[in-house]
């Protein structure tokens, strides 16, 4: 069974850059993505790999986030940058285009001044 361990988050003033990082056990095949939940919103996915080579981004992050990997730890990275109070949220690692039922504990990353 597929495993995520989420961590690298924490409290930064807007304009600030953190990354986070997400340790995969029990797939080596698996195809992944960054999600958020902010309170009360609806999960997001914000980064993805795309047949595990292309990524792609959604709008609000474009520019700003970029997904990354290595292969040999098994994991996979979201680095931000020029955080905004809305990327608020806590983010989630899971596969893609389906996450996976089992999600890990996620990391909290907030925004604000």
């Amino acid at each position: 069974q597929v495993q995520f361990v989420e961590s690298g988050g924490g409290y930064v003033q807007p304009g600030g850059s953190l990354t986070l990082s997400c340790v995969v056990s029990g797939s080596h095949y698996a195809v992944m993505g960054w999600y958020r939940q902010a309170p009360g919103e609806q999960l997001e996915l914000v980064a993805r790999f795309v047949y595990d080579a292309y990524t792609h981004y959604a709008d609000a992050v474009k520019g700003r986030f970029t997904i990354s990997k290595d292969v040999a730890k098994n994991t996979f990275y979201l680095q931000m940058n020029d955080l905004r109070p809305e990327d608020t949220a806590v983010y989630y690692c899971n596969t893609v285009p389906s996450p996976a039922e089992n999600w890990g504990q996620g990391t909290q990353v907030t925004v604000s001044a």
